[in-house]
């Protein structure tokens, strides 16, 4: 593999990210730790098709959906491409991740997104957002750390809690999606879903090309 070049490095609130890029992709790392690329957006995109598909089929045109964290955009270039979506809300703590994808090296894989009238960047931490808003959705589509059994930034943690799925069930209208990436699956995780009243509970997985396939857990408000 060839060297990564860093492109951007900013401390901000939560510590230090970095923006590389390696051979014709881009990286982002975390406060030292690897977070994401652009090498392969399966996951990313079927958090987004998956949420949709859970939807009953006479709530799908128009439905509202909150991405849970920028990243490179994948996920927010999907839901953009796909005209069944209404207001497409993107929560992103990072402003460097922001201005990487306005005005920056990222802005190739989301011009596009970024300028359809649907969306909306909200400049928050997702926790602070679900936990003070009065907005509800549709869909929560939500990728702002490696999952429930391992997270890069300790605050995340709390998403995954039970008051975090309390939070989530409260921005969600009646028979709305919560959809949680995941770089692995967790059968303890989907048991928290359920505990927290959450219904068809379930998790589709994607393999990849080393070790555990990416997951993605999937559970309806009832």
């Amino acid at each position: 593999m060839s060297s990564p070049l860093t492109l951007d490095r900013r401390e901000g609130p939560y510590g230090e990210v970095v923006l590389r890029r390696r051979g014709d992709h881009f990286e982002i790392i975390a406060n030292g730790t690897f977070l994401m690329d652009t090498s392969d957006g399966r996951s990313e995109r079927l958090l987004i098709d998956a949420a949709m598909a859970a939807l009953p089929a006479d709530a799908r045109a128009g439905a509202t959906v909150l991405v849970g964290g920028l990243g490179v955009g994948f996920s927010l270039a999907h839901a953009a491409a796909d005209p069944r979506w209404g207001r497409i809300a993107v929560a992103e703590r990072e402003g460097a991740i922001i201005e990487w994808h306005r005005q920056g090296p990222l802005a190739a894989l989301s011009a596009a997104a970024l300028a359809d009238p649907r969306t909306v960047i909200l400049h928050t931490d997702l926790m602070d957002y679900l936990r003070t808003s009065t907005d509800t959705y549709d869909a929560l589509c939500l990728d702002i750390d490696n999952g429930p059994d391992w997270t890069v930034t300790e605050d995340n943690e709390s998403l995954y809690s039970a008051e975090g799925l309390a939070a989530c069930a409260a921005r969600l209208n009646p028979g709305g999606v919560l959809a949680v990436w995941s770089a692995r699956p967790s059968a303890d995780f989907e048991e928290s879903l359920r505990n927290a009243g959450f219904s068809g509970v379930r998790t589709e997985e994607i393999p990849v090309a080393r070790g555990v396939p990416d997951a993605v857990h999937l559970a309806v408000r009832p």
